[in-house]
């Protein structure tokens, strides 16, 4: 039997609502609405940084929160940013911005040069701020230990910026190792083509002009004070080790995630550099680092060697063709008692290097052992809303791995073996200066 749909005419309906009839309007997110949030379900997110990979950091929790401010010292690297979100407020200095409106804002993201991540990461800490760091997450090992602190006493969500922990790659590699798929790993080695600036130099003297478009003292934030050059800003810092970390600190967040995550590495127990010419202000243009973990319950002692420079590790046996070695100007191989496994930095698209096994697991999967997310921003915005804290949290994991990175830098730029206290993370060489590991802030700059 058809029945007619009854047609109500739109007259009558305003007068049915005028006669009393009323409705209520139902949130989309209630309703079950697909990739839709209401707005009052949205956190107010304000981001330090937003040019460079800030653009992406806005972009990503912009997906779905609401951008409350912007904040940036460079307003020509800042201008995709400003036009993407014109609503949002703005601001050149993140202390007056935190100052302001910190009763307004749920959460912040810092995607700043690795000298202003700490002074950032703690006024927004401390202020009771959901925290997101891009990596490293500090320029110092002193910083990271304060960052991981706050994180714990202020009770607040954190995460790093090295995405490929929330990504599919890394889960995979460490169900493959756990499943015994190349064996009991005894040496992980790493590849970067960084540094892509300039590095091995010394400080230029020549003068320039501050751009009109640039606060540079704000940009200098906390670091010792220097004349603007374009040899530091935007983009070319990243090598003087006054803002940066050199390519150790740049890529080995990524590179190295995945086995200090799989292996539990903790802290190493010694750490052998080599490199080209040092020189006082910035990190040099290629260095060999070997980091010597020790037995750690059921895992035996491992070694993780880092390349940089474009220095690339010996061509597995595995690989026939010189020429296709290696893979790619950055990546991982995985040495085991029974095989190998390459991977890009970020843990992509792992490969078994034995043909026959890669092809066994393509038809026949490990069982999945460790969730899946949506994805490192939407990882991060869950644990805001009261979620599970997201994977690269800094107290439990992101911070220890930062450390371990960073006490690399230490063996590069003293030019000897560091020994360490692999429980406390604890340098035992002497004779580090102490500007190595803790850093002066210029007035103003504390928190």
């Amino acid at each position: 039997m058809s029945h007619k749909r009854k047609s109500i005419s739109r007259r009558r309906f305003v007068g049915d609502l005028a006669g009393g009839i009323t409705f209520t309007i139902v949130p989309a997110h209630v309703l079950g609405g697909r990739g839709r949030v209401a707005p009052s379900d949205k956190l107010n997110i304000a981001c330090i940084g937003v040019g460079g990979m800030g653009a992406n950091d806005v972009r990503g929790v912009g997906k779905t929160e609401n951008i409350y401010a912007l904040c940036d010292v460079d307003d020509r690297q800042a201008a995709g940013s400003f036009s993407a979100f014109p609503l949002a407020k703005r601001f050149k200095d993140f202390r007056v911005m935190l100052d302001k409106e910190g009763k307004n804002i749920d959460a912040v993201t810092v995607s700043t040069p690795d000298h202003t991540h700490t002074v950032a990461g703690m006024m927004a800490m401390k202020l009771g701020k959901h925290t997101r760091i891009q990596k490293p997450l500090a320029r110092t090992l002193w910083e990271v230990k304060q960052l991981e602190d706050a994180a714990r006493k202020y009770k607040v969500q954190t995460q790093m910026g090295n995405q490929g922990h929330a990504e599919e790659g890394t889960r995979l590699i460490r169900e493959w190792v756990e499943a015994g798929l190349i064996g009991t790993v005894r040496e992980v080695q790493l590849w970067t083509n960084r540094p892509i600036w300039p590095q091995a130099i010394e400080r230029p003297l020549d003068e320039y002009y501050t751009p009109s478009w640039l606060d540079w003292d704000l940009w200098l934030g906390p670091a010792p004070d220097r004349p603007y050059h374009p040899a530091y800003a935007p983009f070319k810092w990243r090598g003087w080790w006054d803002f940066g970390t050199g390519a150790l600190g740049d890529i080995a967040c990524h590179s190295m995630d995945a086995s200090f995550w799989t292996l539990n590495l903790g802290y190493p127990s010694r750490i052998e550099a080599e490199s080209t010419k040092l020189f006082a202000e910035t990190a040099p243009a290629c260095s060999r680092i070997t980091y010597s973990f020790a037995a750690k319950g059921n895992r035996p002692p491992v070694t993780v060697v880092w390349r940089d420079g474009s220095l690339y590790p010996p061509r597995p046996k595995e690989i026939s063709d010189p020429a296709a070695w290696p893979f790619d100007t950055s990546g991982q191989l995985w040495i085991g008692d029974s095989g190998k496994l390459v991977a890009g930095i970020y843990g992509e698209n792992p490969r078994l290097l034995d043909e026959a096994k890669q092809a066994e697991v393509t038809a026949h999967p490990v069982p999945q052992k460790y969730p899946r997310t949506e994805g490192v921003y939407a990882e991060w915005i869950a644990a805001c809303k009261g979620g599970a804290p997201a994977g690269s949290n800094i107290p439990e994991h992101s911070g220890p791995l930062t450390e371990m990175v960073l006490l690399g830098n230490l063996a590069v730029r003293t030019a000897q073996a560091i020994d360490v206290n692999p429980a406390t993370g604890a340098v035992l060489t002497p004779g580090i200066p102490e500007e190595y590991v803790k850093p002066k802030y210029r007035q103003g700059w504390g928190w």
